[in-house]
């Protein structure tokens, strides 16, 4: 008998065919997260589970696991998962490291330009034929060339993004635990959170969620920041205290936001939906055929890995 893989969503096909020849695939085809009830229903009789990142893995959950040897989470995130819970099972976890960073970082680096130049707003404004002609005072916004960029958190991503500034001539500076001898390389500065808060142009938050990043930025923090500065996130919505952002894009603290990542995903502060110097996206950081291709590739041959007894090349725990 085929061991049973339960997938919560559907993936990129590339994936489950590596999969099928070798287990039984009970896959969640509908278009929205898997229902909790119907995951407690079913966990108790699979041999490894394929969930994404808004599928909550509790310890209530993990406890109803009989079989299963292997969580492997379609992201590289894994806050969504108790991994103490599953290590104490004896459960192995795993993720998809690394093959996101250039689909994020370029995601960024789209966030960026998007606010920094009203693109969004410009958009709309030529489609609902408000265009009559070149002003001198349209649609002005900010520089991006010569600017500052301020990264905090210096990982693979933090990093792919950091490199991207030196071809628009951009000043860096970097907030993380340890120096990043990348960034050095490129004339970075390590400094810290709070120097870079107030002297950078752009903020760009990459970052895991953890109980020390949870509303890292939250109103003092964005009080230090320019009012002419823009603050992006493509990590995790939580890590920026959505509240507090609105009341300072409200008053005017800072200049806008492009967010790809919210506090209550998939739930958006309603007072977001209607601000102009906000560019709001779908958490599709990961968003290209290449990207989520790899991804299911490295998440089928992490469970084959394991139901074979083999050790899964992105254990998390």
């Amino acid at each position: 008998m085929l061991p049973k893989v339960y997938v919560t969503r559907l993936i990129p096909k590339a994936g489950l065919d590596l999969l099928r020849p070798h287990c039984e695939l009970i896959i969640n085809e509908k278009e929205h997260p898997v229902i909790r009830n119907e995951l407690e229903n079913i966990i108790g009789e699979v041999d490894a589970l394929l969930c994404l990142l808004n599928d909550t893995i509790d310890a209530d959950l993990i406890k109803m696991m009989k079989k299963v040897k292997i969580i492997s989470n379609y992201a590289v995130g894994y806050n969504n998962i108790d991994i103490k819970a599953a290590k104490a099972k004896g459960i192995m976890v795993t993720n998809t490291p690394g093959v996101l960073t250039d689909a994020t970082a370029d995601l960024a680096w789209a966030l960026i330009f998007a606010i920094a130049r009203q693109i969004v707003p410009a958009d709309k404004f030529v489609r609902e034929a408000h265009f009559e002609g070149w002003t001198p005072m349209l649609f002005i916004g900010g520089d991006i060339t010569n600017s500052t960029l301020g990264i905090i958190g210096a990982g693979r991503i933090g990093t792919a993004v950091a490199k991207r500034a030196k071809a628009f001539n951009m000043n860096i500076l970097y907030h993380n635990r340890g120096v990043n001898s990348e960034l050095e390389d490129i004339n970075s500065k390590k400094v810290s959170l709070r120097e870079l808060l107030e002297k950078s142009d752009f903020v760009s938050l990459h970052l895991p969620l953890t109980e020390e990043t949870h509303h890292l930025i939250d109103a003092d923090m964005l009080k230090l920041m320019k009012p002419t500065a823009y603050l992006i996130n493509t990590s995790r919505g939580a890590i920026v205290d959505e509240k507090a952002l609105v009341e300072a894009l409200k008053n005017k603290q800072i200049a806008g936001a492009g967010l790809d990542v919210y506090e209550e995903e998939p739930k958006v502060h309603k007072d977001l939906m209607f601000m102009e110097n906000v560019v709001l996206l779908p958490h599709i950081g990961s968003a290209t055929l290449r990207t989520r291709t790899k991804m299911s590739i490295m998440v089928a041959e992490d469970i084959l890995a394991v139901l074979q007894g083999k050790r899964p090349i992105n254990l998390v725990n």
